[in-house]
């Protein structure tokens, strides 16, 4: 498949699996448009990717940010051939009252974030011929003590998917990917303290850079237009769950 020019846009695209896609993608010949609400250190990204990359201030919870993120990307790129959808939280905790709020903010960013991004760059997807890669977890698939609404997030964003994968081919391809560990740092944002230290001790003994899950991804967006790889799991070797 003949990538060089496609644009691809990235959310949560500051750190972690965002930005080692950018590089990866931008490397192989895309334009990438890179979001996210650190627009210093996406600008920073920007700036070292070249002029063929943009820094775009924008939070997937906010559709007005992610409107205009999108005439910015028609304006200067030309419109969305790549949508990533990979702006995420991972805030696990044992399930209970006191992280109600931390509960809606996932499913706001996860899951609701994930499809207002698909909504606003869905006509651009279309005229492209697009395709569309949601970034879900291995949490979609299983659903350990403490990872409740984090679960529920994932194995949204795979029912959802997979009813678009239907309503949207052949025009647009649709993809899940569903890592395992990767070191990132979403778990520095966990505030439950017991889930925090086991989440960091896997980040730092089990997981996988996120350059890995990169590569995968890149390689699924190259396969041939007749062919699409709707869900790939990845696990580190070392990984149980």
């Amino acid at each position: 498949m003949t990538i060089a020019n496609r644009v691809a846009v990235i959310t949560g695209a500051s750190s972690g699996i965002g930005e080692a896609l950018a590089r990866v993608l931008v490397a192989q010949g895309h334009k990438a448009a890179l979001l996210g609400r650190r627009l210093d250190r996406l600008t920073l990204l920007a700036d070292e990717l070249g002029a063929d990359t943009i820094a775009v201030q924008a939070d997937v919870t906010d559709r007005e940010s992610m409107v205009a993120a999108a005439q910015r990307v028609q304006h200067e790129l030309g419109g969305a051939d790549v949508l990533i959808n990979n702006a995420g939280v991972m805030l696990t905790a044992p399930f209970a009252s006191d992280k109600r709020s931390e509960h809606r903010q996932m499913i706001e960013t996860n899951l609701l974030g994930a499809m207002t991004a698909t909504e606003v760059f869905l006509d651009q997807l279309r005229v492209k011929g697009g395709d569309l890669v949601n970034i879900s977890s291995v949490a979609g698939r299983v659903a350990p003590a403490g990872f409740a609404a984090y679960a529920a997030t994932k194995w949204g964003i795979n029912g959802w998917s997979e009813a678009l994968r239907v309503e949207l081919q052949p025009d647009i391809r649709v993809m899940v990917i569903e890592p395992g560990a990767v070191a990132t740092e979403l778990s520095d944002h966990i505030s439950h303290r017991e889930s925090k230290k086991a989440a960091q001790d896997y980040r730092d003994n089990v997981a996988v850079p996120p350059e890995d899950i990169a590569e995968v991804i890149a390689f699924a967006l190259g396969r041939p237009k007749r062919l699409t790889l709707n869900e790939i799991l990845l696990r580190p070797t070392a990984q149980l769950m």
